[in-house]
């Protein structure tokens, strides 16, 4: 299958016309159905990289469908298997949903009916497979600088190749956007796709760093530089040696150490408090403001010469105002990654225009129990 190709619909069920049916139906929404005849066939095909979801009929010969969804889920757990079962089949095919099942239809069901259950079950393939994918280190084609920077409208897609282009070089960049677009997530996209990637990545807050000790935790000190320094040590730029320094909110510098970070950027080096022997450094310095430095500097806020300085590149992070396109594939990545720091599965989400059709499942599985009867006539 090339990478471009449409996931697998695997479709078992022992009566011919039915399997020609259902793919019809599948290929017709422009799916990848794949009709087979035997549980058999299916788990040939089915491992943990599997791309698609299964659906099978409970009622077969030889291998039944719960024995082949059980099979299935040993090669993979989080695999999505939709089952397919008669009127009298009700009640099992419910107890199968506790027991890992991802959705079932009821015969005789209506085309539409199997293309939506099949579309939400693939999106959770896909979404299971992506997470895999970034918790063992990786992301879209191992890039970087896709796995961080999601969305595929076109201010994301020029943003992205701008700092591929960018990482290429050591050019200091300014980033510009509001609070919550991502500027530290672009700086650090920008520094794993780098040569640098490897030395570390140091992000200082500077509005958080209290007034008084703000050059101190930038440049460093020598033991004894003021009371309470009982000893050397690092500041900032001395900790990114060799990879990035990431200076978020650099507009609330006090002019004085404004002055001060200029020299650092011309001369790439540094000398620590109390002392007199300049350091040398290696690293890339992206700044960032929420506000626009050009305007600051206008008006005497920022330092023009500075600006001028790291102004090498800037970089204008889209709010999402003008990225609504991109808003579920936010949603769902941030819902994924949740799910996996809390050790849980991926909770089904309908997609858009499909709340009708989820409150509608949500009343035929809960009135399959006594005890949510009067609850099910409410959401009809």
């Amino acid at each position: 299958m090339t990478p471009s190709a449409p996931a697998p619909v695997l479709f078992v069920d022992d009566e011919a016309p039915l399997r020609h049916a259902a793919a019809q139906a599948l290929m017709l929404a422009d799916l990848r159905a794949v009709a087979l005849e035997t549980g058999a066939e299916a788990l040939a095909r089915i491992d943990r990289d599997f791309p698609g979801v299964l659906v099978t009929d409970i009622r077969m010969p030889g291998m039944d469908g719960l024995t082949l969804m059980a099979e299935a889920l040993k090669a993979d757990p989080e695999l999505p298997v939709i089952l397919v079962t008669g009127h009298g089949d009700v009640d099992l095919a419910v107890q199968s949903m506790k027991g890992g099942a991802y959705d079932f239809l009821e015969k005789p069901y209506a085309p539409a009916r199997l293309v939506e259950a099949v579309g939400r079950a693939l999106e959770k393939r896909r979404l299971t497979l992506e997470n895999r994918r970034l918790r063992a280190g990786g992301g879209p084609g191992d890039d970087p600088v896709a796995a961080r920077l999601l969305g595929r409208s076109e201010a994301m897609t020029r943003l992205r190749a701008t700092l591929r282009a960018i990482a290429a070089t050591d050019a200091d960049l300014v980033i510009e956007g509001e609070t919550g677009t991502g500027k530290e997530v672009a700086a650090r996209a920008l520094h794993a796709a780098s040569a640098r990637a490897a030395k570390p990545f140091i992000a200082v807050n500077c509005a958080a760093l209290p007034a008084e000790l703000i050059e101190s935790e930038l440049f460093g000190h020598e033991a004894g530089a003021f009371p309470g320094a009982t000893r050397a040590r690092y500041g900032r730029f001395e900790h990114a040696r060799g990879g990035t320094l990431f200076l978020d909110e650099i507009d609330s510098l006090p002019m004085a150490l404004q002055g001060k970070l200029l020299h650092v950027v011309e001369q790439r080096s540094i000398t620590r408090l109390g002392s007199n022997d300049p350091i040398d450094l290696d690293l890339r310095i992206v700044a960032a403001s929420k506000g626009d430095l050009a305007q600051a500097a206008q008006t005497g806020a920022f330092r023009p010469d500075l600006l001028y300085r790291l102004n090498v590149v800037t970089l204008r992070m889209p709010p999402l105002a003008e990225r609504r396109g991109d808003i579920p594939e936010l949603f769902m990545a941030l819902l994924t990654g949740a799910a996996a720091r809390a050790g849980r599965p991926l909770p089904d989400v309908p997609r858009r225009g499909d709340a009708g059709a989820c409150r509608a499942r949500l009343a035929r599985q809960c009135a399959r129990t006594a005890q949510c009867r009067r609850t099910a006539g409410a959401w009809a």
